[in-house]
């Protein structure tokens, strides 16, 4: 189910819907011709015959086919499974900028420019990857965005529409009127929310997760935690506001964030950084999967299934984190953990071994 847009198997993703597995929550939606809808494949409705659903990989690819997110199973609350897809690194690179809101003001051109690629190119890739263009996501993004703020917090129309990433309300309250044949507002489901300020997101990740590995790492480095809580004080050169942001755990599958920002233009470049920070939309299960080919590795992800990269708030590196490696000397047997060698060593390091002691494991094996 990590395929490109055109090689997703049909048949598969449809007997995932049948039982509703939540392996698959965000790795692929289903389109249901005859009522317009799309939906997760963890979707509580009735599940459509078979001839009248179409599955595609992303959001984006089914908003730009004209289908619109189910209100059921709510889209924008599937775990967010673009930045760990190893399938291009432009695209995740891509990915990650338009997440910070890269085309709410600027266009695709400026984009290209700053991937070191071609305009065309970047459209090939998307059309590939993720079966829609650039555009089309960044406007998923929004919606998506949009559609969160109204089910969780109390923000008036115009303020979802900045915090959001819409240029105008003008230009939020036609694209909502496009998509859903009704205004923004009446997406609103009146009720009891924290009232201590602020915009309150809960953002979604595919368990399991190992909080308190994350904690202790955020605080080594620097970062300000208490207990279960982490925070960082926005600043108007990096963040475009001032403010600080709160993140804590909340039910499993499920991180609670709260913005306060002088400008509230910033909160998507704010949860994009919180994203990555929290390594929010890696994939146990595929990270898992790969390396555990490894015999060494093995042992220890079935022990710490939960680990994740601590990321940086300022990132511009061109090379995703989950493949970014420290260690020289592992250079050679890390090879074979593309795209993830970052994680096999993080396993390593919470084991207390090195590279030393991975080919000692080696040696015994082979004598055995």
């Amino acid at each position: 189910m990590e395929t490109p847009a055109e090689m997703l198997d049909q048949e598969a993703c449809y007997r995932a819907v049948l039982t509703r597995d939540a392996r698959f929550d965000g790795r692929f939606f289903g389109c249901v011709k005859t009522t317009g809808i799309y939906c997760r494949p963890v979707c509580p409705a009735r599940t459509p015959k078979r001839e009248n659903m179409t599955f595609v990989v992303s959001a984006a690819a089914a908003e730009e086919a004209g289908f619109r997110a189910c209100l059921r199973c709510r889209p924008e609350t599937a775990p967010d499974m673009g930045a760990w897809r190893g399938t291009s690194n432009t695209v995740s690179r891509a990915l990650a900028l338009i997440e910070a809101g890269a085309l709410d003001d600027r266009n695709l051109e400026h984009l290209a420019e700053r991937l070191g690629v071609g305009e065309r190119h970047l459209r090939r890739l998307f059309r590939q990857h993720l079966g829609a263009a650039p555009v089309s996501v960044a406007q998923t993004r929004r919606v998506l965005l949009a559609k969160a703020l109204i089910h969780q917090t109390d923000l008036t129309m115009a303020q979802v529409a900045l915090a959001s990433g819409f240029g105008s309300v003008r230009r939020f309250n036609e694209t909502f009127q496009a998509l859903y044949d009704r205004p923004p507002s009446a997406l609103r489901r009146r009720g009891e929310r924290p009232g201590d300020g602020g915009v309150r997101l809960s953002l979604p990740y595919r368990p399991p997760y190992d909080w308190e590995a994350m904690m202790v790492a955020l605080a080594a480095r620097g970062d300000t935690v208490e207990g279960h809580s982490w925070s960082r004080l926005l600043i108007q050169a990096v963040d475009g506001a001032e403010g600080r942001v709160w993140v804590q755990s909340a039910e499993p599958g499920r991180v609670d964030v709260r913005v306060e920002a002088s400008d509230l233009r910033a909160v998507p470049g704010v949860l994009a950084r919180v994203r990555r920070v929290f390594d929010l939309s890696a994939d146990p299960q595929a990270i898992g999967c790969d390396l555990s080919v490894d015999p060494v590795l093995a042992p220890l992800i079935a022990a710490r299934p939960g680990l994740r990269l601590p990321g940086h708030w300022i990132d511009d590196s061109a090379e995703p984190p989950s493949d970014r490696l420290m260690d020289a000397v592992l250079a050679d047997r890390a090879e074979a953990w593309r795209p993830w060698r970052a994680y096999g060593a993080l396993h390593l390091f919470m084991a207390g071994l090195n590279a030393a002691d991975t080919k000692e494991s080696d040696n015994v094996k082979d004598a055995a």
